[in-house]
């Protein structure tokens, strides 16, 4: 059989995640055992639907917490661009500025395409043999869930896809078809995601079965998701063109953003076991993870073997299952230098498995302008919004005699000693850069700076570089084996679930169409509820103490009397920058173009910390993704055929 990794039309190879499992267990989790593959007769038995309604959860792996996908994400957005060690053409074609060509061979979008078509055909085998089973319908509304999730996350990515695997629409396919034809946008919503995931919130539970299973809320997330970028995309407000081609009905777009806000607040007003954590900083610790905000995660534990995407799989080579996400947004801090009074010189921050620091792969920057004046951390929200404080490591803190180095001190800026656990470098807001004296000379050659009376050394984030700048602190690695080292498996991927949905954006969806509604109150009240609590702060994660502090009314005051889609995206910034949702954001309200057509940076070398803007030309058909190559190759179609089924961008 010739298959060309074209899983997504193989039935027989229902390898959607190289693994099964057994879903019931005397834990609350899902209990995982490692399957090669599943045969055809597979979903016949009760044990096999079980299995396979559990590799619907184990499919996340493949492209959450997958540092390629991330990038195809976020870099050539409003929050990041390629960075020092990110020169292949991965990254810097999706960024857009011409230093290379998004085609349909060079773009990590579709580390998509395969898993989730594999999926989607597990979860219609689910559904078609579920019930004579003996399968609940609850358990059944787990696979609906699923199979509208990928096709949503498809359509979204590459405009229209196929419905038809080779046995029918939405049928589970056991042939080894290898055409295909692409179903129209509105198909896809119309024929299947809308009225999955209504199922799926009609007949699941308002409790997880197990934690981190699907609930009627979770459904309801993604149903309002849906609503919205399906109105967006009927009203098309900047002629954006989609593939393949197809009539839009603008007028029906009230209608769907209307069932996007009529489904966000039945979803608040109804939270089930969900509700927002007391502070920002407590939704993302990794001490708290798995927590009542987050709804939705790719999996992971400590356990080698089972908790990282099952046996076979190299633990810190960069590939999926692994969550190897959080190195990409990473800078290589290791090699800051620092010298003895002694004379001696080591690296005074050492590669270290917590979540502030992790493995450095230096491949995506965030931008500068971002930090700086009329940027979403300009000064004037880091002195207010405890999410800045949550977001990024920003004090670097010296740990070499967690490598067992017994040097007491090194010599800091100023010529003042630094000791054992206390900072070495920090990032300042840009207001106080005019403080700063830079010396080339300083930490390695970074070019760091210092300011009167402090020992630690300082960059402004007015000078943020490829080679240098904030880590994205949410997503660092955390384990509990470390036993006061740097952590045996440094190098690792991150043994922490990766974060997929949470109760928070039923806000940002709600205000979102609220806005298109012209409902200013509603859309002012509801992202209030999250500047509100992005004021309180009882934890400050990068001065590591407790504190007690409340700029909840000054967050209030600083809400715009009118709120505006611009505003909005600002918001999702804040709640959600770096976690992979930008791209998303950005495509759905049509903003890619106007807000991420020019960014500021400093350059690659050690030293650099001049800003340098860059423009990019990003095209109205840019707007969709380039299907995988290898796919459209596998197929038994014609040149012509194969050439028209490509998204126009990126045909030969």
């Amino acid at each position: 059989m010739k298959t060309k990794n074209i899983k997504y039309f193989l039935a027989a190879g229902l390898v959607s995640c190289g693994l099964s499992t057994t879903i019931i267990s005397c834990s609350d989790v899902l209990d995982e055992q490692p399957r090669s593959q599943f045969d055809t007769t597979f979903f016949t038995t009760k044990t096999g639907i079980e299995g396979g309604l559990t590799s619907l959860y184990a499919h996340l792996r493949w492209f959450y917490g997958n540092g390629y996908y991330l990038n195809s994400c976020e870099t050539g957005t409003d929050e990041y661009t390629y960075a020092e060690s990110g020169s292949g053409l991965n990254f810097t074609s999706l960024d857009e500025t011409g230093e290379g060509a998004i085609t349909s061979t060079v773009c990590d979008a579709g580390n998509l395409w395969g898993t989730a078509f594999a999926n989607i055909n597990t979860a219609s085998g689910i559904i078609e043999n579920g019930a004579s089973a003996g399968i609940s319908d609850a358990l059944l509304a787990e696979a609906y869930f699923f199979r509208a999730f990928d096709y949503f996350l498809l359509v979204q990515t590459f405009g229209g896809v196929p419905l038809d695997l080779g046995a029918g629409e939405l049928k589970f396919n056991t042939s080894t078809s290898r055409k295909s034809v692409r179903n129209t946008v509105p198909e896809v919503y119309t024929k299947c995601i809308f009225p999955d995931l209504e199922k799926a919130v009609a007949d699941l539970p308002e409790t997880p079965r197990l934690k981190g299973c699907a609930t009627k809320n979770l459904a309801r997330l993604y149903l309002s998701k849906a609503y919205l970028t399906y109105a967006w995309w009927l009203e098309n407000p900047n002629n954006i063109p989609t593939y393949p081609e197809c009539s839009r009905e603008s007028g029906q777009a009230q209608s769907y953003y209307q069932k996007a806000y009529d489904v966000a607040m039945q979803a608040i007003n109804n939270p089930g076991p969900y509700k927002l954590q007391p502070t920002f900083y407590d939704v993302n610790v990794a001490t708290n993870d798995r927590n009542s905000e987050t709804m939705l995660y790719a999996d992971h534990d400590e356990d080698e073997k089972y908790g990282n995407g099952g046996a076979g799989y190299g633990w810190g080579n960069g590939v999926a299952p692994e969550n190897f996400g959080y190195w990409f947004e990473t800078w290589n801090y290791t090699q800051l230098q620092a010298k003895t009074p002694s004379g001696g010189g080591f690296a005074p921050v050492q590669r270290e498995a917590d979540q502030s620091l992790g493995r450095p792969w230096t491949r995506m920057a965030p931008v500068a302008n971002a930090f700086m004046e009329g940027g979403v951390w300009e000064d004037a929200v880091k002195a207010i919004d405890s999410r800045y404080d949550a977001t990024f490591t920003l004090r670097l803190y010296s740990n070499w005699h967690k490598s067992g180095n017994t040097e007491p001190s090194v010599i800091g800026a100023n010529g003042l000693l630094i000791n054992q656990g206390e900072v070495f470098l920090s990032w300042l807001p840009e207001s106080e850069d005019v403080n700063i004296k830079y010396t080339a000379a300083n930490g390695g050659n970074f070019n760091l700076g210092e300011i009167e009376g402090r020992s630690d050394f300082v960059i402004g984030v007015n000078h943020i570089s490829r080679k240098k700048y904030p880590i994205n602190w949410k997503l660092g690695i955390y384990r509990t084996d470390n036993n006061g080292g740097l952590g045996s498996k440094v190098n690792g991927g991150s043994p922490r679930p990766w974060n997929i949905a949470k109760f928070s954006e039923f806000y940002l969806l709600g205000a979102e169409a609220a806005v298109k509604l012209n409902k200013n109150a509603e859309a002012r009240n509801l992202v209030n509820v999250l500047r509100e609590r992005a004021g309180k702060q009882t934890f400050v994660m990068n001065d590591r103490k407790t504190v007690s502090v409340d700029h909840s009314a000054e967050m209030l005051a600083a809400t715009p009397a009118t709120i505006t889609i611009d505003f909005i995206l600002d918001e999702r910034s804040r709640e959600f920058w770096g976690e992979g949702y930008r791209w998303f954001d950005l495509v759905r309200t049509q903003k890619w173009g106007e807000r991420a057509k020019t960014y500021k940076i400093a350059g690659k070398g050690q030293g650099d910390s001049e800003l340098k803007t860059y423009t990019r030309n990003i095209p109205s058909d840019h707007y969709l993704r380039p299907i995988p190559q290898d796919q459209i190759d596998g197929m038994e179609m014609e040149k012509a055929e194969k050439e028209a089924y490509q998204n126009p961008a990126y045909r030969n």
